[in-house]
């Protein structure tokens, strides 16, 4: 009888086993059949693989092809046709320096190891911290916290009128000589020093020119001026680039170079080959020689003209008279002035004493007593900027010494850069909506930069009279100090709209999404526009390529098309990241415009973790989610193992570290629903000034200026970095 029931019970469980398994398999089945069609779907719309037949229904402009500027073929909106732009009721106050954006710590909180859940795992710890030290900011705790530290005892850094290192001394200190409060007008460095023997190198250099063996013979050193103090955790800017190439120069011979660098971006480079610079060339302009003088002869000053490039025997000349040639012309006349011909002014293994000199136009550089070359000072560098001297390469530096310094101090703390006058406070938020917002992205301590953007493009009359808002967007800084002194500027100027999480390289995409949910819910705006802090705008220019597409859904800027990803360097993305071998089409990041449905697109998809940057990516991550929970399901339903359901992974939604792509991935898959016009346009310059240009990018606060005061001189855009 026991033997009976049993097996009855067995057979029970066989059967409830059974019809577990074959619900599995029917589960398993209908997946297959929705991957079935699915993957068509994704590759139509993802890899843009269409159909003809489904070309041919779609307007043209819903594809990323070029569109020109001018073009008159182009339909313009109906009458009747419907407004892309929609008004928003305002979520926000008149002023809100706390961006509105939500995030949702559970949607981030995957425990999977691959790389991309370790980018969300950045974004969750970030939003923690940085929500922390916005509430220490708004109770007041941290500037008391700052207050306690600050010493009574504390002294302001001396501003010695000369420094003096030796080369070891030099090496000591990273190579890199401090001058505390800058330069000035008629202070000057000298450097003794010995250039090496030539080697080879067997590194991949610009500019080096190579042997037939692959390798390269190389022989040069550089010295510069940096901006030690311009901004911290960023290369400093080369106020002044001075390369001596003995040998090892692409061109063959001996080359002087000379140059500016700003963000990593290098101006147009001066080079010095051995030939006199000709007359109608614009010299290092006029130098009053007495600065020169009343250092060391203290006598009167009397105006000398310096030339760009001295002369020097080059290797190639073979052109040289004999002696006997040269007397017989001076016998009989045939020249009016006896020149001197001097070679290269370094050579290996032998010494030579360089003097660097700022004069009333330019830099003037003598070696041995004599004029060698002069550099013109570029717009957006100055002398009291140069606090650092850099020496490297193939020399043994003996000493240095740096006179006739500044003896006041060009203060670098942040509330020095900020003009606290009333002309410079934003307009308030208007109560009807508005043509344009522009949101600008910005680093906590860019203190120089966002005030020359106040007081240059932000001074358009469309936005000090609310047609067009303009705010900064930045995240919490890593130093309480910046935070403290962000939040007072933030409260008397108004511009500015703190996104709560802390600052990250590989985070700036919180803030596009921010300035999309911003523009879209707080001032309503027709059209959204995304720049950076170093970025000229001119508004008009801009707000007139907008209302060219006023009723359609757009993207305008400069386009990078089959662009494909940097697998190196700083923005360098693994396959895991983005395992496809070409971007979609996407706008250069200083500067571009969206119509405000694909913003709105953007915040709400954000809000909903639903925001995808590649449907292909997007559609392997939930498959793997899947079928990991469906395995789990199997091990606990039919194997009766206990499953640790904490191990397994959630959807997340797939970010992306790069903002620019990130958008040109965001308007693609908002292209699969709604047709978007792409404007490409080289007018939003992605690296400089270019004539007749909307925006320019990496501009110095100086150059900024420059820029305005030219368009208002003017009346037309004229750059301020080209000489």
């Amino acid at each position: 009888m026991g033997l009976n029931k049993r097996a009855k019970i067995d057979s029970l469980i066989s059967l409830s086993r059974l019809r577990s398994i074959q619900v599995f398999t029917g589960l398993l089945f209908l997946y297959l059949i929705f991957i079935s069609f699915e993957i068509p779907m994704v590759l139509r719309s993802g890899l843009g693989l269409e159909s003809t037949e489904a070309e041919s229904t779609i307007p043209i402009f819903s594809h990323p092809i070029m569109k020109a500027e001018n073009d008159d073929q182009l339909s313009r909106p109906k009458e009747n046709e419907t407004m892309v732009f929609r008004a928003q009721g305002r979520e926000m106050g008149e002023f809100k320096n706390i961006s509105g954006m939500n995030f949702d710590e559970n949607a981030f909180n995957s425990v999977s190891k691959d790389e991309f859940s370790e980018l969300h795992k950045v974004v969750r710890d970030a939003f923690a911290l940085g929500n922390k030290w916005m509430e220490d900011l708004k109770s007041g705790k941290m500037q008391r916290e700052l207050l306690n530290r600050t010493t009574l005892n504390r002294t302001e850094e001396p501003c010695p009128t000369s420094v003096v290192l030796s080369g070891d001394d030099l090496i000591g200190r990273g190579k890199i000589m401090v001058i505390p409060c800058g330069l000035s007008l008629g202070s000057h460095i000298t450097l003794v020093g010995t250039p090496r023997q030539a080697h080879t190198n067997k590194e991949s250099k610009a500019g080096i020119r190579k042997d037939d063996g692959g390798s390269k013979v190389v022989s040069q050193f550089l010295m510069e001026l940096q901006g030690l103090r311009a901004v911290d955790g960023e290369a400093p800017p080369r106020i002044l680039h001075l390369n001596p190439r003995l040998e090892g120069d692409w061109s063959g011979h001996s080359v002087i170079e000379l140059n500016t660098c700003y963000r990593m971006q290098w101006g147009t480079s001066q080079r010095c080959q051995g030939w006199r610079s000709r007359p109608d060339e614009e010299t290092g302009g006029t130098v009053l020689h007495g600065i020169y003088d009343a250092i060391y002869l203290h006598v009167r000053t009397f105006d000398v003209h310096f030339v760009k490039c001295e002369k020097w025997i080059r290797d190639d000349s073979g052109s040289e008279e004999s002696k006997t040639t040269w007397w017989l012309k001076r016998l009989i006349g045939r020249t009016k002035k006896v020149t001197v011909d001097w070679p290269f002014p370094f050579a290996q293994n032998k010494l030579f004493v360089l003097t660097l000199i700022t004069g009333l136009e330019g830099y003037h550089i003598n070696v041995d007593g004599r004029h060698i070359v002069s550099f013109p000072y570029r717009p957006g560098f100055t002398l009291e900027d140069a606090t650092g001297l850099f020496i490297n390469g193939d020399i043994d530096v003996h000493s240095i010494v740096a006179a006739a310094l500044p003896t006041s101090h060009p203060s670098a703390a942040p509330r020095e850069h900020l003009d606290m006058s009333l002309k410079w406070k934003s307009p308030s938020l208007p109560s009807q909506p508005v043509d344009l917002f522009i949101g600008v992205l910005s680093a906590g301590n860019h203190f120089a930069e966002r005030m020359a953007v106040r007081k240059s493009w932000m001074q358009y009359e469309l936005i000090k009279s609310a047609n067009v808002v303009t705010r900064f967007f930045l995240a919490v800084h890593g130093r309480k100090e910046v935070n403290v002194e962000l939040m007072k500027e933030a409260d008397y100027f108004g511009d500015i709209v703190m996104v709560p999480y802390m600052d990250n390289y590989d985070l700036v995409v919180l803030k596009t999404i921010a300035i999309c949910d911003y523009g879209v819910h707080t001032v309503a705006a027709k059209h959204i526009m995304k720049c950076d802090d170093d970025t000229f705008v001119r508004v008009d220019a801009v707000m007139r390529e907008a209302n060219k597409q006023s009723g359609r859904s757009f993207y305008i800027g400069n386009i990078n098309y089959y662009h494909n990803p940097l697998r190196h360097g700083k923005w360098a993305v693994t396959y895991e990241e983005w395992p496809e071998e070409v971007y979609p089409p996407y706008a250069n990041g200083p500067g571009y415009i969206l119509s405000s449905d694909i913003a709105q697109y953007v915040a709400s998809k954000f809000k909903q973790n639903k925001l995808r940057v590649s449907k292909l990516l997007t559609f392997f991550n939930n498959s793997l989610y899947v079928c990991a929970w469906v395995f789990a399901w199997f091990e606990w339903k039919v194997k009766a193992v206990t499953v640790d359901w904490s191990v397994y992974p959630r959807p997340v939604p797939v970010l992306f570290k790069m903002e620019d792509v990130s958008m040109g991935m965001w308007v693609e898959n908002f292209n699969s629903s709604r047709p978007v016009e792409y404007v490409h346009s080289l007018k939003f310059c992605q690296f400089g000034c270019v004539e007749g240009y909307y925006t320019s990018h990496y501009q110095s606060p100086r150059q900024m200026a420059c820029l305005w005061e030219k368009l208002q001189l003017h009346g037309i855009p004229r750059c301020c970095n080209i000489r």
